[in-house]
Protein backbone atom coordinates (compact mmCIF):
# COMPACT_ATOMS: atom_id res chain seq x y z
CA UNK A 1 0.00 0.00 0.00
CA UNK A 2 2.58 2.91 0.96
CA UNK A 3 4.64 2.08 -2.62
CA UNK A 4 1.13 2.50 -4.43
CA UNK A 5 0.62 6.02 -2.59
CA UNK A 6 4.26 6.85 -3.49
CA UNK A 7 3.43 5.64 -7.11
CA UNK A 8 0.07 7.99 -6.98
CA UNK A 9 1.96 10.93 -5.57
CA UNK A 10 5.10 11.35 -7.78
CA UNK A 11 2.35 12.70 -10.61
CA UNK A 12 1.16 15.62 -8.43
CA UNK A 13 4.86 16.34 -7.58
CA UNK A 14 5.70 16.35 -10.64
CA UNK A 15 2.91 18.58 -11.78
CA UNK A 16 3.85 21.06 -9.06
CA UNK A 17 7.52 21.33 -10.25
CA UNK A 18 6.59 21.07 -14.32
CA UNK A 19 7.08 24.60 -15.89
CA UNK A 20 4.69 23.52 -17.96
CA UNK A 21 1.96 22.99 -15.88
CA UNK A 22 2.58 26.44 -14.42
CA UNK A 23 2.33 27.99 -17.70
CA UNK A 24 -1.19 26.17 -18.16
CA UNK A 25 -2.51 27.07 -14.93
CA UNK A 26 -1.42 30.84 -14.52
CA UNK A 27 -3.49 31.14 -11.03
CA UNK A 28 -0.89 28.52 -9.83
CA UNK A 29 1.52 30.53 -8.24
CA UNK A 30 4.18 27.76 -7.29
CA UNK A 31 6.85 28.10 -4.27
CA UNK A 32 9.70 25.66 -4.01
CA UNK A 33 9.73 23.68 -1.74
CA UNK A 34 11.85 24.66 1.43
CA UNK A 35 12.70 22.30 4.31
CA UNK A 36 12.71 24.17 7.45
CA UNK A 37 15.79 23.91 8.80
CA UNK A 38 17.63 25.57 6.16
CA UNK A 39 15.78 28.62 7.56
CA UNK A 40 16.54 28.28 10.78
CA UNK A 41 20.15 27.13 10.90
CA UNK A 42 21.05 30.77 8.78
CA UNK A 43 19.48 32.55 11.29
CA UNK A 44 20.60 31.19 14.44
CA UNK A 45 23.96 31.73 12.38
CA UNK A 46 23.26 35.16 11.82
CA UNK A 47 22.43 36.39 15.69
CA UNK A 48 25.51 34.39 16.63
CA UNK A 49 27.55 36.48 14.99
CA UNK A 50 26.23 39.30 15.22
CA UNK A 51 26.53 38.78 18.93
CA UNK A 52 29.75 37.95 18.16
CA UNK A 53 30.97 41.06 16.87
CA UNK A 54 28.97 43.42 19.65
CA UNK A 55 31.15 41.31 22.32
CA UNK A 56 34.22 42.04 20.52
CA UNK A 57 33.18 45.99 19.38
CA UNK A 58 32.07 46.55 23.75
CA UNK A 59 35.71 44.42 24.51
CA UNK A 60 37.72 46.64 22.05
CA UNK A 61 35.80 49.86 23.24
CA UNK A 62 36.09 48.61 26.90
CA UNK A 63 39.97 48.74 26.44
CA UNK A 64 40.79 51.80 24.61
CA UNK A 65 38.75 53.63 26.86
CA UNK A 66 40.63 52.68 29.77
CA UNK A 67 44.25 53.26 27.47
CA UNK A 68 43.15 56.46 27.11
CA UNK A 69 42.42 57.24 30.20
CA UNK A 70 46.42 55.93 31.23
CA UNK A 71 47.84 58.08 28.80
CA UNK A 72 45.55 60.99 29.99
CA UNK A 73 46.37 60.61 33.40
CA UNK A 74 49.98 60.11 32.90
CA UNK A 75 50.21 63.49 30.97
CA UNK A 76 48.45 65.35 33.43
CA UNK A 77 50.39 63.98 36.31
CA UNK A 78 54.12 63.23 35.53
CA UNK A 79 54.66 63.86 31.77
CA UNK A 80 58.07 63.13 30.27
CA UNK A 81 60.42 65.80 29.30
CA UNK A 82 62.59 66.64 26.07
CA UNK A 83 65.26 63.85 26.81
CA UNK A 84 68.74 65.32 27.34
CA UNK A 85 70.92 64.67 23.96
CA UNK A 86 74.17 65.51 26.17
CA UNK A 87 76.05 64.64 28.99
CA UNK A 88 79.32 66.64 28.93
CA UNK A 89 81.50 65.83 26.19
CA UNK A 90 79.11 62.79 25.81
CA UNK A 91 76.17 62.75 22.87
CA UNK A 92 73.34 60.81 24.22
CA UNK A 93 71.18 58.83 21.85
CA UNK A 94 67.98 57.94 23.26
CA UNK A 95 67.28 55.18 21.11
CA UNK A 96 63.24 55.34 21.37
CA UNK A 97 61.51 52.01 21.57
CA UNK A 98 64.06 50.04 23.06
CA UNK A 99 65.60 49.76 26.73
CA UNK A 100 68.95 51.20 25.96
CA UNK A 101 70.68 54.45 25.74
CA UNK A 102 73.91 55.08 24.13
CA UNK A 103 76.51 57.62 25.34
CA UNK A 104 79.48 58.44 22.87
CA UNK A 105 82.39 60.87 22.41
CA UNK A 106 86.02 60.82 21.34
CA UNK A 107 88.88 61.36 24.17
CA UNK A 108 92.58 62.48 22.85
CA UNK A 109 93.29 61.39 19.40
CA UNK A 110 92.90 57.29 19.50
CA UNK A 111 90.19 56.40 21.41
CA UNK A 112 86.76 56.21 20.45
CA UNK A 113 84.21 55.96 23.95
CA UNK A 114 81.22 54.03 24.28
CA UNK A 115 78.81 54.03 26.97
CA UNK A 116 75.71 51.42 26.67
CA UNK A 117 73.13 51.99 29.68
CA UNK A 118 69.94 49.30 30.42
CA UNK A 119 66.58 51.03 31.85
CA UNK A 120 66.20 50.20 35.61
CA UNK A 121 66.79 46.39 35.74
CA UNK A 122 67.00 45.63 39.43
CA UNK A 123 66.75 47.04 42.85
CA UNK A 124 67.43 46.47 46.26
CA UNK A 125 66.53 47.71 49.91
CA UNK A 126 67.83 51.29 51.13
CA UNK A 127 70.52 51.12 53.15
CA UNK A 128 69.67 54.15 54.46
CA UNK A 129 66.24 53.63 55.97
CA UNK A 130 64.72 51.23 58.17
CA UNK A 131 61.42 51.67 56.72
CA UNK A 132 59.45 48.47 55.56
CA UNK A 133 57.93 49.91 52.72
CA UNK A 134 58.61 48.13 49.60
CA UNK A 135 59.21 50.80 47.54
CA UNK A 136 61.76 52.18 49.65
CA UNK A 137 64.43 50.84 47.49
CA UNK A 138 67.29 51.84 45.13
CA UNK A 139 67.12 50.92 41.79
CA UNK A 140 69.91 49.39 40.17
CA UNK A 141 71.33 50.02 35.94
CA UNK A 142 73.93 47.94 34.17
CA UNK A 143 76.01 49.83 31.98
CA UNK A 144 78.81 49.05 29.73
CA UNK A 145 81.87 51.03 28.67
CA UNK A 146 83.91 50.68 25.19
CA UNK A 147 87.26 52.00 24.81
CA UNK A 148 88.53 51.40 21.91
CA UNK A 149 92.07 52.18 19.94
CA UNK A 150 94.30 50.35 17.49
CA UNK A 151 92.25 47.35 16.65
CA UNK A 152 91.44 46.70 20.40
CA UNK A 153 88.76 47.59 23.41
CA UNK A 154 88.81 48.02 26.87
CA UNK A 155 85.42 46.50 28.04
CA UNK A 156 84.39 47.40 31.55
CA UNK A 157 80.97 46.35 32.74
CA UNK A 158 79.51 48.44 35.49
CA UNK A 159 76.61 49.35 37.95
CA UNK A 160 74.70 52.68 38.29
CA UNK A 161 73.28 52.91 41.69
CA UNK A 162 71.36 56.46 42.44
CA UNK A 163 74.82 58.42 43.30
CA UNK A 164 77.53 56.33 42.58
CA UNK A 165 79.01 53.59 40.01
CA UNK A 166 80.90 50.45 40.63
CA UNK A 167 82.73 48.24 38.26
CA UNK A 168 82.26 44.71 38.50
CA UNK A 169 84.43 43.33 35.70
CA UNK A 170 86.52 44.26 32.90
CA UNK A 171 88.98 42.92 30.09
CA UNK A 172 90.52 43.30 26.27
CA UNK A 173 88.76 42.22 23.31
CA UNK A 174 91.25 42.01 20.72
CA UNK A 175 88.49 41.32 17.87
CA UNK A 176 84.48 41.88 17.94
CA UNK A 177 84.24 38.01 17.71
CA UNK A 178 85.57 37.25 20.90
CA UNK A 179 86.23 33.23 21.96
CA UNK A 180 83.38 32.54 24.74
CA UNK A 181 86.12 30.33 26.39
CA UNK A 182 88.37 33.51 26.58
CA UNK A 183 89.46 34.31 30.26
CA UNK A 184 88.53 37.75 31.41
CA UNK A 185 90.31 38.18 34.70
CA UNK A 186 89.20 37.81 37.90
CA UNK A 187 85.73 39.97 39.70
CA UNK A 188 86.91 43.25 40.41
CA UNK A 189 86.14 43.31 43.83
CA UNK A 190 89.01 40.70 44.35
CA UNK A 191 91.60 42.83 43.00
CA UNK A 192 94.18 45.18 45.28
CA UNK A 193 92.37 47.98 46.42
CA UNK A 194 95.00 50.18 44.70
CA UNK A 195 94.81 48.51 41.80
CA UNK A 196 90.91 49.54 41.92
CA UNK A 197 91.39 52.68 42.78
CA UNK A 198 93.60 53.34 38.99
CA UNK A 199 90.77 51.90 37.33
CA UNK A 200 88.08 54.14 38.73
CA UNK A 201 90.51 56.93 38.26
CA UNK A 202 91.31 56.08 34.57
CA UNK A 203 87.52 55.87 34.29
CA UNK A 204 87.12 59.68 35.74
CA UNK A 205 89.25 61.00 33.48
CA UNK A 206 87.39 60.12 30.51
CA UNK A 207 83.99 61.73 31.74
CA UNK A 208 82.57 58.72 33.75
CA UNK A 209 82.43 58.91 37.26
CA UNK A 210 79.71 59.44 39.92
CA UNK A 211 77.96 62.16 37.99
CA UNK A 212 77.02 59.52 35.19
CA UNK A 213 75.13 57.41 37.68
CA UNK A 214 73.28 60.42 38.60
CA UNK A 215 72.74 61.91 35.40
CA UNK A 216 71.60 57.99 34.53
CA UNK A 217 68.95 57.51 37.00
CA UNK A 218 67.56 61.02 35.85
CA UNK A 219 66.91 60.16 32.33
CA UNK A 220 66.01 56.67 33.19
CA UNK A 221 63.37 57.88 35.24
CA UNK A 222 62.00 60.27 32.25
CA UNK A 223 62.69 57.60 29.61
CA UNK A 224 60.38 54.66 31.50
CA UNK A 225 57.86 57.72 31.28
CA UNK A 226 57.97 58.20 28.14
CA UNK A 227 58.27 54.60 26.76
CA UNK A 228 55.48 53.52 28.62
CA UNK A 229 53.36 56.27 26.87
CA UNK A 230 54.54 55.18 23.69
CA UNK A 231 53.56 51.45 24.10
CA UNK A 232 49.94 52.29 25.13
CA UNK A 233 49.97 54.85 22.04
CA UNK A 234 50.96 51.59 20.27
CA UNK A 235 48.82 49.67 21.80
CA UNK A 236 45.68 51.67 21.02
CA UNK A 237 46.57 52.30 17.13
CA UNK A 238 46.56 48.51 16.80
CA UNK A 239 43.26 47.95 18.65
CA UNK A 240 41.74 50.87 16.65
CA UNK A 241 42.82 49.77 13.25
CA UNK A 242 39.53 47.66 11.64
Amino acid sequence: MSRLLRHLRRPVISARLSPSFSYRNPRICLQPIQNSSFLIVPKFLSSGSYVSEMRKSAFEGNILRLIRSEIQSELDHSPPLQPEDRFGPFTVDERPGEQWVSLRRKYGDTEDIKIEATMFDGSVPSSKSTSSDPEDVQLHITFVVNISKDGQTLEIMCSAWPDTIQISKFFVRKSSKNSPNAYVGPEFDEMEDELQDSVYQFLEERGISDDLAVFLHQYMKNKDRAEYIRWMETVKSYVEQK
